[in-house]
Parts: C-alpha cells; structure tokens; sequence
C-alpha cells in the first residue's frame, strides 16, 4: 500500500487540478456582482440519507482556496446523515466560498455515495471475518479520493495503484506461459529489483488454486468467479498458506454467502463505479 505522505500528497493534486479545471482565469460569475469585501456564511445542507464522507477533504479544499476562510464542523465524517443535517458552516469571502464550492459537492456528493454504499457491505459482512475491499475500478484522477471514502464506509483499501503490489490476472498469466511461469518470473524480477511487494494471485479453478500453492511464496489467492461449493473447497485446500479473496460479479446479497465460505476479504469494483450521488447543497445563510 502506499505511504501516508503519499496518499496526502495524491490529494494536494486532486485539489489543485481540480481548481485549476473548474476556475480557470477566474470564476467571473462572481468577480462581476459580488465584491471582493463581501463576507458570507454558508452551510453544507444534507438533502438525503447515509453515511457522510468528505467533510476534511472539504476543509482541505476551502483552506486552499483561501487560508482565512472559518470551517465550524457539526457532523463528523463517517456518521449517518439524515435530510435537513447539517454537516458544517463556512465563514468568509463570499467570492472565495463559491469558488470552492463546485469541488466541495462533487467531491463530497460521490464520496457520500461510496461510504454508504461500503457501510451496506461492511453490516452484511459483519458476522463473519471477512472485510470489503474496493478496487482500482475507479474514477480517473479521483482515486484516492474514492478509496478514502471507502475507509470511511468501513471497507479497507486493495492496492492503489500498479505500482505498489503484484497482481498477476489471467491474462498475466496467460502471457507468461502458466501459474509456474509467471510466479517464477515475478520471484526473480522482485529479486532483480530490489523490490519487496507482496504477490497475489488470480486463480479461475480449483487446480489453479493448487498451482498456486505448489509455487509458494504468495500472499494472497483471488479467487475469481468461484461458486460457493468451490470457494469453499479453495479455502480448505490453502488452509493458512495465504490470505483468500473472492471477486467477479459480488452483491450486497450473495457477499454473506461467501463470506460463510471462510474467505478473508471481498473485492467489489461496485463500491466505486456503481453509486448514485448523494444530494447535499450548499446554501447561504
């Protein structure tokens, strides 16, 4: 995974490129009618139900619009919103205020949107061992906004990026030649390379599985597309050599049933590419 200056240093870009995008030269609407004295209040108005998330990106975004501006939070990130909450007050330049306002909702609405939806599976897996994991199934450019948000929801993060962990996929494997081959292959550019990250491996059957564990030496063994029977047939033959994932069409539904399968985690790419925003304003006051 990657480190924590890293993760906050993937945000200063968001916000940057983000304001670079929405501002421009200038946001004219407001530099025509209202004056650069002008002092406003807002507040971030819930108009839906869930969990909230991105109240501290917000702050991070109107602090960087302009330092002066006065945040008074009143619902942490996290926490389950109702309509009519309020989620925070913002204090000072008016111009400022509605310069940052667009990436504050956007950003806040989908970030909502996937805590909610991750809290959902984070309840129905809470019985049993198994976490919710997302996946790099995410918006471009927005990813560690999306990941933060699936923290929030109590999921826990995959890999970041391609950078920070091996995954060796069916086609992964199929380029290389067989399981043996890339595995080997893997080992010795590790090696090569002087680089120490941990290794998982897609399996698309039970003999796969057992490919797998022959090679040794991997952390991890996803197990795509599996049935419940043969999930569970999996989880007995690698015992405590590695962790288990299950992945490949996942729901809300079916997750509990693997997860009584014994798996460690669940990855779905629907906790990021499938949410519908959440409605919250932002309204002066």
């Amino acid at each position: 995974m990657i480190s924590q200056k890293q993760f906050e240093k993937e945000i200063e870009w968001i916000i940057t490129n983000a304001i670079r995008e929405d501002v421009g030269d200038g946001d004219h609407s407001s530099l025509a009618c209202i004056p650069s004295s002008a002092i406003g209040k807002a507040k971030l108005l819930v108009k839906d139900e869930g969990i909230i998330a991105g109240i501290d990106f917000a702050k991070q975004v109107f602090k960087f619009v302009d330092p002066v501006l006065e945040i008074t939070q009143e619902i942490k990130d996290g926490e389950n919103i109702q309509y009519g909450d309020v989620a925070f007050f913002v204090e000072g330049s008016s111009q400022s205020i509605l310069k940052a306002e667009r990436l504050v909702l956007n950003a806040m609405q989908r970030m909502s949107a996937i805590s909610t939806k991750t809290k959902s599976f984070a309840e129905a897996l809470s019985p049993y061992k198994t976490k919710i994991l997302d996946t790099r199934k995410t918006t471009p450019g927005l990813r560690a906004l999306e990941k933060w948000a699936v923290k929030i929801g109590g999921g826990e993060n995959h890999r970041f990026a391609l950078y920070d962990m091996i995954m060796l996929k069916d086609n992964h494997i199929d380029f290389a030649g067989g399981i043996p081959q890339a595995i080997e292959k893997t080992k010795s550019y590790l090696s090569k390379n002087h680089l120490d990250l941990k290794i998982i491996v897609e399996a698309r059957d039970l003999d796969e599985v057992q490919q797998i564990l022959n090679a040794g030496g991997i952390y991890r063994i996803l197990l795509d597309n599996f049935n419940y029977d043969d999930t569970k047939s999996a989880v007995e033959i690698i015992g405590n050599n590695c962790l288990t994932e299950s992945s490949g069409g996942i729901t809300l539904e079916t997750a509990p049933k693997y997860a009584a399968c014994g798996v460690d985690f669940i990855s779905s790419g629907a906790l990021t590419h499938s949410v519908y925003n959440l409605d919250l304003s932002l309204k002066a006051v």
